[in-house]
């Protein structure tokens, strides 16, 4: 049993190091908006069209098209009116994971699981403790010499915080500016924010000696935050 569970435990570890790149490539917000708009697309998009509609120059368009065509989320086909140069027209590779656009039974899932979690007693201490044993896992794939706040940072936009780092007077405040799990934390904040909370604390606690000073969810302020102090 434990073997197998191993070995499940290593393959999803291979399957998170391979999507990487793909995550690391949609980190970046123009980058994002770009993949959102041709996924909402019935049909291949122009460079044109793609920066008309998100009302960005066709030239920032380009080259953010072309790291996300690196990766594997998007392929094109050429278009060829008879005047002028022919015309890539982009759309999503069919192998393309999902990220975030997934089918409504997720996050109706997670907020069933949210609830259930409510009804049957657990509270945010339960939580956080929980979010602690995801941290502390997900910290064994990191090199123990690196700094404590850019592992936070790193292992935080993998999961689509979109974070943001500020290093003031012996202390790192990293500010979380998405919630992807934003939709089951508007009805279950106490116990979403406090997962959240317990994964990061988690994280720190297994890398190093730094600790998380505090956390403030966004009952406090319009983004989450942890105060990361130590390395």
């Amino acid at each position: 049993m434990v073997k197998r569970l191993t070995e499940t435990a290593r393959r999803d570890d291979d399957a998170s190091r391979a999507r990487l790149p793909i995550l690391k490539a949609l980190g970046d917000n123009t980058r994002y908006a770009i993949y959102l708009e041709l996924a909402r697309s019935p049909r291949p998009r122009s460079t044109s069209e793609i920066a008309a509609s998100l009302d960005l120059h066709a030239n920032t368009v380009r080259p953010h098209l072309e790291r996300m065509r690196e990766v594997g989320l998007i392929r094109y086909e050429t278009h060829s009116s008879g005047v002028g140069r022919p015309q890539h027209r982009y759309f999503l590779a069919p192998d393309a994971p999902a990220l975030g656009l997934e089918a409504p039974s997720y996050p109706l899932l997670a907020g069933m699981l949210a609830a259930t979690a409510r009804l049957a007693g657990a509270d945010p201490s339960d939580a956080v403790e929980v979010g602690r044993e995801v941290g502390r896992y997900d910290a064994g794939r990191f090199a123990a010499d690196r700094d404590v706040a850019q592992i936070v940072v790193d292992a935080s936009s993998e999961l689509g915080f979109d974070p943001a780092a500020v290093d003031e007077d012996g202390a790192t405040t990293i500010a979380f500016t998405h919630c992807p799990f934003g939709e089951v934390a508007a009805t279950n904040p106490e116990l979403v924010c406090a997962l959240h909370r317990g994964m990061v604390e988690g994280l720190v606690e297994a890398c190093g000696s730094a600790q998380v000073d505090e956390f403030r969810t966004f009952a406090d302020r319009p983004a989450c935050q942890a105060i990361v102090s130590g390395r």
